[in-house]
């Protein structure tokens, strides 16, 4: 009973054994099955649906994109002299933690190689050779020895240097950079402004930072290109077949209006009399009689955009009103005449001061009434007559006037930043504000719109606004002109030439009473028209104007019978009581003689007559 009780069990245990087995099997199969399903999915996925993903990551992987920079465009005078274009130029770089590991290893399997140090002056030493004066070999080793992993050193330098340096040395990189060159240092530097390479943008990209370079970025800057290169997956190994993707597009140059000589003789003359009047800044423009072409605009302090400019890079000339003084005193002249309510020798007997509302004006030298022609009130620069001819004219009128000569608003001209001055309306003046206006305080205007305004006068009544682009010339040599501004009928012909006619009296050298204000500005064998003026500066500490601190202006035509240039001129807070710090008259005619000799103008035909200006008291 016990054997069979036994072979019973061993049985059963059999039985179980094949039963666990089977059931392992089929488990093992199953996961099998599961794990060639799962298998066979995700080669579907990957062969499938990502397949193209895939690939293009990996394509990606082994090109390199990099930006092709386009040329900046130059930019040149009105006869296309450049004043500012664009080289190619090369910046060295090195990588001196790398440069330490490799040679220190080859070093250390062969001792007979040079050691990092021994290598990183073998290496300074060429490059001050190949540099001499741009670079010294102490420049260089600093750079090598610094422990960074990226490095630049050095200026920029000719792409052909560049080259033999990273042929005979390769560890030392050199990166492509543009270099932005002005021929002229400073000539102009106000008007052009600067462009510089910029770290955080495209290498070797030139930006435009201050003045045109910055506000005509977009037309010089071009259109930068796109390459490919091939690359060894997980290396920086360029393999052969650099593909150009899009061409770059060169930038378009920009031609001004301005001519370098004549630029070139303001900002000399300008510097050179501000210095001895001793102003604390002073701005001049000259115009095209015609066509408001600016051929020279001006700051006594400007700076070298070569160089490192921080100081002295705005333009004044434009951002930067003023009150003008008695040159203003033409609003008033002009609308007089035109409105029929003077003549050239209409009398007016004006006293030594007027009152007006809570306000007593007075002339720059004491008199009593004396009889005065209105020609004489602008060449004497009478405050009391000019107040006496607006009061007849009107605060609306002369308003009017005052805003059809362009004040109060931007001319438009080209420049960053240029201000409209301040021309406040009839309706915020007070009492007294019509005291002040008519004789150029008050108000504000820049030294380019004082100009514009005696534009107008020369050019038949008809203001044209100021422009200083001429064109732009496009990569393909197409040149797109800038059109013209439409002109501004302000007065009469008539009006123009009488008013002209009349400020002819401001420079006539005869003797008292009838000497104008403006003797210095005459010029021999030519016609000249002009207006001095002199407007006090308010003083902030005494809430009241300055009797020490003043503007000095002058604007003027020349040839006055023929009109070909207008020159706008003003001196910030001169030593008033000297010669150049009283009147800015000898400056106009420095610059009148140098453009009359420049452009071979013809002499006047006859000289000017002289004018009535202060008849005999009874």
């Amino acid at each position: 009973m016990v054997r069979r009780s036994t072979r019973i069990m061993r049985g059963r245990t059999a039985r179980t054994n094949v039963a666990g087995s089977n059931r392992r099997l089929r488990v093992g199969r199953l996961l099998m099955v599961i794990a060639l399903v799962l298998t066979s999915a995700k080669l579907i996925q990957v062969q499938g649906f990502e397949a193209s993903a895939l690939s293009e990551k990996a394509l990606k992987q082994r090109l390199d994109r990099s930006v092709i920079p386009a040329e900046r465009g130059s930019i040149t005078d009105r006869s296309g002299n450049v004043l500012a274009f664009s080289s190619e130029a090369r910046q060295l770089y090195a990588n001196p933690r790398l440069l330490n590991k490799e040679l220190d290893e080859q070093h250390a399997k062969d001792p007979s190689k040079p050691t990092s140090a021994e290598y990183k002056q073998e290496i300074a030493r060429f490059i001050a050779q190949e540099l001499p004066g741009v670079i010294s070999e102490q420049e260089v080793l600093d750079a090598l020895f610094r422990d960074v992993g990226f490095t630049y050193f050095g200026p920029k330098i000719d792409p052909g240097k560049a080259r033999e340096i990273t042929k005979k040395y390769p560890q030392i990189g050199s990166e492509y950079q543009a270099t932005r060159e002005y021929p002229g240092g400073d000539l102009a530097a106000n008007i052009i402004g600067a462009a510089n390479w910029r770290k955080d943008e495209v290498p070797g990209k030139l930006r435009g930072q201050i003045g045109l370079e910055s506000s005509m970025d977009s037309v010089l800057a071009g259109k930068d290109g796109q390459q490919v290169s091939d690359t060894a997956l997980g290396s920086d190994l360029v393999i052969p077949g650099t593909r150009e993707l899009e061409p770059a597009v060169p930038g378009s140059d920009v031609e001004l209006t301005i001519d370098s000589d004549v630029q070139f003789m303001l900002q000399r003359e300008l510097a050179d009399y501000a210095r001895e009047a001793q102003a604390k800044n002073a701005s001049a423009v000259v115009l095209d009689a015609k066509t408001g072409e600016v051929y020279a605009l001006a700051n006594d302090k400007t700076f070298d955009p070569n160089g490192s400019w921080a100081e002295n890079t705005g333009n004044p000339a434009v951002t930067t009103p003023y009150e003008p003084g008695s040159v203003a005193k033409l609003i008033t002249a002009a609308g007089a005449i035109e409105t029929g309510i003077m003549k050239p020798d209409t009398v007016l007997q004006v006293p030594g001061s007027i009152k007006v509302a809570d306000r007593t004006v007075g002339d720059a030298w004491p008199h009593g009434t004396v009889p005065m022609t209105f020609t004489g009130v602008m060449g004497k620069s009478s405050n009391v007559g000019t107040l006496m001819a607006a009061q007849q004219l009107g605060e609306q009128r002369w308003y009017d006037f005052a805003r059809n000569f362009g004040l109060g608003q931007r001319t438009g001209v080209g420049l960053p930043g240029e201000s409209a001055g301040v021309l406040p309306p009839p309706d915020q003046w007070s009492g007294s504000s019509f005291g002040n206006l008519p004789i150029g305080q008050g108000f504000s205007m820049t030294v380019l719109q004082m100009a514009s305004m005696y534009q107008t006068i020369a050019n038949d009544g008809v203001r044209v606004p100021p422009r200083i682009i001429s064109a732009e010339i496009g990569p393909d040599g197409k040149r797109v002109e800038r059109p013209r501004p439409e002109g501004i009928r302000v007065v009469s012909p008539e009006t123009a030439h009488t008013v002209k006619d009349m400020l002819r009296s401001v420079v006539q050298n005869a003797p008292q009473p009838n000497r104008g204000t403006g003797p210095a500005a005459a010029l021999p064998g030519f016609q000249v028209s002009g207006k001095t003026g002199t407007a006090q500066q308010y003083d902030p500490a005494c809430k009241c104007y300055s009797n020490s601190k003043h503007w000095i202006t002058f604007a003027g035509i020349v040839p006055a019978d023929s009109p070909r240039f207008v020159i706008g001129l003003m001196l910030d807070r001169p030593a008033y009581g000297t010669q150049e710090g009283s009147s800015a008259a000898p400056l106009f005619h420095n610059i009148a003689a140098f453009l009359t000799q420049r452009y071979q103008l013809d002499l006047s035909k006859e000289e000017a007559p002289v004018q009535v200006l202060q008849l005999p008291t009874q």
